[in-house]
């Protein structure tokens, strides 16, 4: 069952957010309160698209190839690719074995195979090429800040509605947020959705609450629920589906 709710809204919350989403240094945390501080990842994330989107300041003149390589290299770094390896390693364990056991053994494994690789390919090619179209129409900022808030909302709702696969790791660690976590976070991820697309927003919305459905669906099948893994593969699909959709 998901964590019980508690005390929405604690400011050390976000510090909590930003020490687990991304590599920008924080203060020494004190008492976690894991999954009951994930309202605050699309914070964290509007934080990541805003990095990015400023750093796009610095590529006047530069062709709309480079000035997309230059924000998504940008919410690489600030993220630590952690998301990155969630994909890389989802595919590999999804795919790759046989039984339940067996994927979340390839999972829990730090090298990456073949499927590790398409996967990083396919992500990182289609959100390039997809800022690059959008570099182009003078919405860049927008989508960078839209995506990044958005995406990281998706993990919170995965995290809500799909068990833990394992008793241990990361994702159980952290626990399952409770439904008022998650509904702030939505909330939240709406208000600014709504701010940077206008009503652009509504066919993002369904995009993505569709490969979060399609994300929880494979992951029960294939190994009985959620990991920490499986949580950052549902932010990088979420946001080539964003993106796909925004260049359309």
């Amino acid at each position: 069952m998901p964590d019980r709710d508690a005390d929405l809204l604690r400011r050390a919350d976000l510090e909590e957010a930003f020490t687990l989403l991304t590599r920008v240094p924080m203060p020494p945390l004190g008492q976690t309160r894991g999954a009951n501080a994930s309202w605050a990842y699309p914070l964290v994330g509007l934080a990541v698209g805003l990095a990015a989107a400023v750093t796009t300041l610095l590529t006047g003149g530069l062709p709309a190839e480079l000035t997309a390589g230059i924000a998504l290299a940008t919410m690489i770094v600030i993220t630590g690719a952690m998301h990155e390896d969630g994909l890389a390693d989802s595919a590999d364990g999804l795919w790759g074995g046989r039984t339940p056991e067996q994927r979340l053994a390839i999972m829990a494994d730090s090298r990456v195979g073949a499927y590790g690789v398409i996967a990083l390919v396919f992500s990182i090619g289609l959100r390039w090429s997809a800022l690059a179209a959008i570099a182009t129409d003078g919405t860049l900022w927008a989508s960078l800040i839209a995506a990044a808030v958005l995406s990281r909302t998706s993990m919170v709702a995965l995290m809500h509605m799909v068990p833990n696969a394992r008793e241990t790791g990361l994702s159980s660690t952290v626990g399952r947020p409770g439904r008022d976590t998650t509904l702030v976070a939505i909330a939240i991820a709406a208000a600014i959705g709504f701010a940077a697309l206008g009503f652009a927003l509504i066919p993002v919305a369904i995009a993505l609450g569709a490969t979060t459905l399609a994300v929880a669906a494979i992951s029960r099948a294939r190994i009985g629920g959620q990991s920490g893994d499986i949580i950052g593969a549902t932010q990088q699909i979420g946001e080539v589906a964003i993106l796909v959709i925004l260049a359309y």
